[in-house]
């Protein structure tokens, strides 16, 4: 008999334990981390990717050289784009850590352990700032997203001319470079229809590959929206918490401070009678 009282104390114990654990999570914050981690790394993957099958093209089908020396051409703002990326990575990777552990300190359960650390001044700054970059970021991805259309399109475009061959095939068709501002105007990059380049490239694995890398990096960037709108609602719902609790906190300290006085008159009274009798 004590022995199954012992094992129905545990049972309950450890189903407390996971309550107080479950509880304790910031699931919204915690959605919102996963979903903008895995939109950051899906753009920045395949984006990267796609940077290097687009210079890959550029070398191979239209015969573009690195100019030498410092000078600004298409490969080095390609190469400048990568260097972005690899920031994106490591601040986002920062920034969805600090989102995270502010929820944490939110949450009911984490503010009892760690005492009213949210109420304070400090907390409701932090809040705010957070706010304000999460705000930032949403429309840099919401620019992100806007430029990243661009490669799709414009690859959306001569995959579709690749696949379409057989009705290109009696028009003179010319992709040039210089309609895109990859090369300047003196120089002629172009590939047509009806030439043995653009087969080649219709028929290599580049075009494809590329073309469906800058389709899922635009599918990151628009994940990355998302999780910004997610911790926008978040931050709001905490900010609304935090001005409540701070209300809160602030009638109780009146409260007390008035039920001491009353206490105090209270005592004084009772000396004052207490002396006039004796």
């Amino acid at each position: 008999m004590e022995e199954n009282m012992d094992e129905s104390q545990s049972q309950k114990g450890c189903k407390e334990c996971c309550d107080r654990c479950v509880g304790s999570l910031p699931w919204a914050s915690l959605i919102a981390t996963i979903l903008l981690y895995m939109g950051v790394a899906l753009f920045c993957g395949c984006g990267h990717e796609a940077l290097s099958g687009t210079v890959t093209i550029m070398q191979n089908y239209f015969e573009i050289i690195r100019a030498p020396g410092d000078t600004l051409d298409v490969f080095t703002i390609i190469d400048i784009l990568k260097y972005i990326i690899y920031g994106l990575a490591a601040g986002f990777f920062v920034f969805g850590v600090l989102l995270l552990v502010e929820g944490f300190f939110t949450t009911g359960a984490i503010r009892d352990l760690y005492g009213e650390f949210k109420i304070s001044a400090c907390g409701r700054c932090l809040t705010a700032f957070l706010m304000f970059l999460a705000y930032l970021f949403f429309l840099v991805w919401l620019g992100v997203t806007a430029f990243t259309s661009l490669p799709v399109f414009i690859y959306f475009n001569v995959w579709t001319m690749c696949q379409n061959t057989s009705v290109v095939e009696g028009a003179n068709i010319c992709l040039d470079l210089r309609q895109f501002g990859a090369v300047t105007f003196a120089e002629e990059k172009k590939v047509c229809t009806g030439s043995e380049k653009f087969f080649k490239m219709c028929e290599s694995n580049e075009l494809d590959l590329t073309f469906h890398l800058f389709v899922c990096a635009l599918a990151g960037a628009g994940a990355a929206v998302i999780a910004m709108v997610h911790f926008l609602m978040a931050l709001a719902a905490n900010w609304g918490y935090l001005k409540d609790a701070s209300r809160m906190q602030k009638y109780e300290d009146i409260k007390s401070k008035e039920e001491q006085e009353l206490h105090d008159i209270h005592s004084t009274r009772s000396k004052e009678r207490l002396n006039a009798y004796t």
